[in-house]
């Protein structure tokens, strides 16, 4: 197969399954509506059910509804019957997933499903199917066409139960009101948390470098040099004066023919950009790329408190 011809097979993929997603949406109706009220009234949690590729679909759609506010756990369908049923309690409500509808685990469940949780929501592409007809909700994810060439590996119709999914997140989140700050609660790890929930003075260099006004051009020189940021602070009795860059310095070399009386108050870049330490280091970056500079001076209640770097942030995955 050539380039032309396997980028003409991703198209025509791609192509099915948003034709189905379009489907999806112009189908939505009080029955979603319905789902998404019902969810967000219950006390107790939601039970995802699924088996084959609609069990992979089910824990995505888990994942994505416990971090977004909504208490979920995945029950796969083979192990129910098995003893997994003690996890639902009559408070939940089951959502069980099944394109076909009448898969024979499923079809298994059903009366067990039904009498042990509030509500049974079913998402199946076969309204008719017996999860349809079992379901007091039904959220139908008919599709036209698989993706697949040979219309039989699952493709548009678990991207379409994914889509769904996704859209009963969202909806959700906003019923609950949801914010970006609770979003933070449940993602303290990784680069996603860090941008969420990391401050400031996690990320100063343990390097402070300081001069006096009064201070000397070679006591500045090797001040800025020490820091390893190429920037020093001047402080005048606790209070920040400004700042000396090793472009400063190169400047004032530029235009002095005699440094030897050259003072820091005398080179000083006044009025520097600050941040406190308590703040979000993404507030940090935002200042950062705003001025188009390198550094920023942190402090702690106005008080000097040290130095963050642009590249420590971006080697830390603050963007």
């Amino acid at each position: 197969m050539n380039p032309t011809d396997i980028l003409a097979n991703a198209y025509q993929a791609l192509d099915i399954e948003i034709s189905e997603l379009k489907n999806l949406r112009n189908r939505l109706d009080s029955s979603f509506i319905k789902s998404v009220q019902t969810i967000s009234e219950c006390t107790g949690k939601l039970i995802v059910v699924g088996i084959g590729k609609s069990a992979h679909v089910a824990n995505k759609i888990v994942a994505t509804l416990n971090s977004t506010g909504t208490p979920s756990q995945f029950l796969h369908a083979a192990e129910a019957i098995h003893g997994d049923l003690g996890v639902i309690q009559k408070q939940d409500i089951v959502l069980c997933i099944s394109y076909s509808g009448n898969s024979p685990e499923i079809v298994n469940l059903l009366p067990f499903l039904k009498e042990y949780s509030s509500v049974l929501i079913g998402m199946t592409g076969h309204p008719e199917s017996k999860l349809g007809r079992a379901s007091e909700i039904i959220l139908n994810t008919h599709v036209e066409k698989e993706a697949c060439p040979n219309k039989l590996a699952p493709t548009s119709s678990t991207t379409v139960q994914m889509a769904l999914g996704d859209a009963l997140a969202i909806c959700l989140m906003e019923i609950k009101g949801f914010k970006d700050i609770d979003f933070a609660k449940f993602h303290p790890g990784g680069t996603l948390g860090k941008n969420l929930t990391a401050k400031v003075g996690q990320f100063v260099s343990k390097n402070k470098p300081e001069v006096t006004p009064d201070a000397g051009i070679r006591d500045v020189i090797i001040s800025v040099s020490a820091s390893k940021h190429g920037i020093t602070v001047v402080i005048d009795n606790q209070n920040i004066l400004g700042v000396i860059t090793d472009g400063d310095i190169r400047r004032m070399l530029l235009n002095q023919d005699d440094i030897s009386t050259v003072k820091a108050s005398d080179i000083v870049s006044r009025n520097p950009k600050t941040i406190d330490k308590n703040q979000l280091a993404k507030e940090a970056m935002q200042i950062l790329k705003e001025y188009n500079i390198g550094q920023l001076i942190v402090t702690d209640q106005g008080v000097y408190f040290g130095i963050i770097d642009i590249h420590t942030l971006l080697d830390e995955g603050i963007i």
